[in-house]
Parts: C-alpha cells; sequence; structure tokens
C-alpha cells in the first residue's frame, strides 16, 4: 500500500515539474513572432494595481497565477494587445494550451483583468487601436470596455 502510495505522489511530482515545459514547448514561435514576444519580455513583470478596484485586484491574482505557468508575465502585460478581442482570442489560445490549467471560469477573470487594464494602463494605445477598427467593431469594443468599468468600478 505504501508503494502505492509512492508511485502516485512520486507521478504527481513530476507532473508538476513538467507542466510548465509542456506549455512552454507547445509555444513554438516563427522568427518575427519570437522577436516580438522577446520584446515584450523585456518590459516590467508587475502592475501596481494598487488603484484598481477591489475586483480587477482580484482577477489579476489569478492572471498572475494562471499565467506564468507557461510564460512570463512580461509578456501580455508588455504586448501590444489593448483591444477586448485581442485579449479574448488571446486567452481563448492560452487556455487551449496543454498544462495551461486554466478554466472557462479563469479565463473570463483573466479577461477582465487584461481589458479593464488595458483601457487605464494603456488608454493610449487603446484609443488608437479603436480608431483603426471599422465602425461596428469599435462599438462593440467600445461597450465591452464600458461594461467592465460599469461591472467593477463602485
Amino acid at each position: 500500500m505504501n508503494s502505492k502510495i509512492a508511485t502516485v505522489l512520486l507521478g504527481v511530482a513530476a507532473l508538476a515539474l513538467t507542466a510548465p515545459r509542456q506549455c512552454r514547448a507547445a509555444d513554438e514561435l516563427d522568427a518575427e513572432t519570437k522577436a516580438r514576444v522577446e520584446r515584450f519580455e523585456k518590459g516590467p513583470a508587475t502592475i501596481d494595481v494598487s488603484k484598481y478596484p477591489t475586483g480587477i485586484q482580484e482577477n489579476y491574482e489569478v492572471f498572475s497565477t494562471k499565467c506564468t505557468q507557461c510564460h512570463k508575465l512580461s509578456r501580455p502585460i508588455n504586448s501590444d494587445y489593448a483591444v477586448p478581442e485581442d485579449w479574448s482570442r488571446y486567452i481563448k489560445r492560452m487556455m487551449h494550451k496543454p498544462g495551461s490549467g486554466i478554466s472557462a471560469g479563469d479565463g473570463k477573470k483573466i479577461f477582465d483583468f487584461l481589458a479593464y487594464d488595458s483601457s487605464v494602463r494603456k488608454k493610449k494605445q487603446l484609443d488608437e487601436q479603436l480608431a483603426k477598427l471599422p465602425p461596428e467593431e469599435k462599438k462593440a469594443a467600445e461597450a465591452k470596455i464600458k461594461e467592465l468599468h460599469d461591472k467593477y468600478d463602485k
């Protein structure tokens, strides 16, 4: 009986040690994308969320815990994504990576954090990207941002 428990524990430990590597191994990138990602990863790896609403601060904790399973936190923090739809696609892609451990509920919290953060910390970049969108996409993005602020800014 003890040898079975030891075997199970050893297996769990091995999985815990290899899961982050599995995520990274699945993240094969072409040269142009790799250079872009490396640029993002050179920036800050944390955000001061102390002035953000409590719900967004809690979502930041989920973001910082889940997203570091596969890559540096500086990658999404410094990325050129700012429009909600870009974050939605990015998070869905990450959720499907082997070993990410991002559930649908976690994905929603991560999305809320990143979209909210972009509307505050990346406001200029967001405004520039919104200006380039077709009118219907711009309207949808602005509605999503308003929805997030209505939900969290109390």
